[in-house]
Formats: structure tokens, C-alpha cells, sequence
């Protein structure tokens, strides 16, 4: 069996407080996003909307169901609140997914690339959609040492992919903004810590980075559907570049700063802050 792909973008994760999900498709709305409803996550922890691009990746608009607060201390369900690795994000742009595999441990594949242990093995997960279809998954992510945000974990489906992104019909991925896909997902680390996340990151992706800077690094990506009429993806690993995100570092810690989506002739170009995260329009020159 071939080894799959390891640098496939999946999905980009963007978290508001409990019980916002409607809010959050609605302000998603406004930029020029469709959104379309997700469902409740195995377990009822979580809940989420879907942007849905044409290059196949999509952006997943979660949150939590219920504060914390919620869930009596000490009960089983406040353990598996806090125990969620997003439990304890500050909110926005918190994680991003690569495509995984259900046949092939994703986890091993990049471990053995490292010669040490850094992605964790795969266990399950899942969510029912509104329409009551039960999709099942794979997850295999980074090691708590790596931390959750600055690299990406893996989901493969178990069911088919076109369940947990509906891309049929092709409605489904069309904007009023005119936005066809992920033109770059940003991530922002400290100066110290920029060669050794690098290092991680190429073991992930499986090449070197196609652009190397003292304050840059750049990796190409793949997407599931192929880049279409644009330009394949790319994963930016930078250090801040003014005081603004010199705080956003120091308060959030490494993790995505921004991400840009390339639109079509006639689309939106420039950049907004939503109320939790940097969204920049592109259009290819």
C-alpha cells in the first residue's frame, strides 16, 4: 500500500463562546461566507457550522454547547470538558486539520519520519448531522509537548468525506464574497521557538519548506479537490511582525494568526478582523 499524502489541508477550526454557533454563522454571513448548519458531536460537547470552499477544505465554526460551569465539578462530564484540547483556547482561529486516513496510521508515518515519538496513535470520533447521518472518523494528533494550534492533527474519515463535507450541491460552496478556496493559513510563533516548530513541521508535511526566511518559513499544500482555479495553498510559519501580534503571541501563544482565501474576478479583496480572528481576501495576480 502507498503511504498517503501527509500535507493535505482538511479543515481550519474557528471557536466562539458556548452556545454561539448561530451567532458566529451569522457575523461568517456578513464577511461574504455561506455557512451551512453541522451538527452536535459525539459526546454533545460541541456543535458546528460549516464554510464549505470549492478546493474542498472547509472551515469549521464550532463551539461549546455549555460553559463549564455547566457540568457539577468533579462529574464525568466536566472531565470530559476539561479534558477537550480546545477546553482552554482563547477564542478565534484555534486549530487546523490535514486529511488522514482510516487504513493508514498517519501517526506512525510521521513518528517514523521524526525517529521519535510525536503524533499520538489515532482513536475514533464522530458527530451526527441534523439530518440524523452518523459520521464516523479518525483522529491522530500531536503529542501535549507539541501543543495543539501550531500543528496541524488528522482527521480520516471512516465514513465518506462527502458526509462530514457536503460539497453536493455545488451551492453549497459558492459565496457572495466570490471566495474559491485557502490561499494560506498563518501561524505565529516566537523567534526562539521558530527552528525547532519548523523542524516538527517538516516532518509533517514530509518536505522541506519551498521558502526560508530568518523570520519565514513556507510550505505548499495539497487540498481534496485539487486547487482548481487557483493557486495550491500554502502553510506560513512566521514570527510577529509588529507590536499587535507581539501581544497576541505573548497572549494566546503559538498558534494561527490569519487566514487568506483567494476569490474569483470581481471578488472581495482586502482584510477584516472578525470579533475572534484575521481573515484576509486575495486575488491571484
Amino acid at each position: 500500500m502507498s503511504i498517503p499524502s501527509t500535507k493535505t489541508l482538511d479543515h481550519i477550526v474557528h471557536l466562539t463562546p458556548p452556545g454561539t454557533v448561530d451567532e458566529v454563522s451569522r457575523q461568517f454571513r456578513d464577511l461574504g461566507f455561506n455557512v451551512i448548519p453541522g451538527g452536535t458531536h459525539a459526546g454533545g460537547l460541541t456543535a458546528n457550522a460549516l464554510v464549505i470552499l470549492q478546493d474542498g477544505v472547509y472551515l469549521e465554526l464550532i463551539s461549546f454547547t455549555h460553559p463549564a460551569s455547566h457540568y457539577p465539578p468533579g462529574s464525568p462530564d466536566r472531565a470530559k470538558r476539561d479534558a477537550n484540547p480546545w477546553a482552554w483556547k482563547s477564542l478565534g482561529w484555534i486549530d487546523y486539520a490535514f486529511l488522514g486516513s482510516s487504513k493508514a496510521s498517519i501517526a506512525n508515518i510521521i513518528n517514523d519520519r521524526a525517529g521519535t515519538h510525536i503524533y499520538e496513535p489515532e482513536v475514533e470520533g464522530g458527530r451526527v448531522r441534523g439530518d440524523g447521518k452518523v459520521l464516523k472518523w479518525v483522529i491522530s494528533a500531536p503529542g501535549e509537548e507539541l501543543g495543539r494550534g501550531s500543528t496541524p492533527f488528522f482527521c480520516g474519515d471512516v465514513t465518506p468525506r462527502e458526509l462530514r463535507v457536503p460539497i453536493d450541491p455545488p451551492s453549497n460552496a459558492e459565496h457572495p464574497s466570490g471566495v474559491l478556496g485557502i490561499a494560506y493559513v498563518r501561524v505565529l510563533v516566537g523567534r526562539k521557538a521558530l527552528s525547532e516548530l519548523s523542524s516538527q513541521l517538516q516532518f509533517v508535511v514530509g518536505e522541506e519548506a519551498i521558502l526560508k526566511t530568518n523570520t519565514q518559513l513556507q510550505w505548499e499544500l495539497k487540498t481534496p479537490s485539487g486547487s482548481g482555479s487557483t493557486r495550491n495553498p500554502r502553510l506560513v510559519l512566521s514570527i510577529p511582525t509588529n507590536e499587535e501580534e507581539e501581544v497576541s503571541l505573548k497572549d494566546r501563544g503559538p498558534g494561527i494568526a490569519e487566514v487568506a482565501f483567494w476569490t474569483g474576478d470581481g471578488g472581495k479583496a482586502g482584510e477584516a478582523v472578525t470579533p475572534y480572528g484575521k481573515v484576509v481576501w486575495l486575488r491571484p495576480t
